[in-house]
């Protein structure tokens, strides 16, 4: 049972470690395309500036 136990510890120390990355520009880049933008920067600038979504699809 001791075993059982530390292992589900180390596991829990592993998923704890990962939650807390930061992820990577690609995988961000990919999040901003769920949410309507081009790009993770176009999706900060919306955030923190005056563009929004609609600038992304302008020709």
């Amino acid at each position: 049972m001791e075993n059982k136990r530390i292992a589900l510890r180390k596991l829990m120390e592993a998923v704890e470690k990962e939650l807390l990355r930061k992820p990577n520009h690609k995988t961000l880049d990919r999040l901003s395309l769920l949410v309507g933008f081009q790009d993770w920067n176009s999706f900060q600038d919306a955030l923190h500036g005056d563009a929004d979504g609609k600038t992304n699809y302008e020709v």
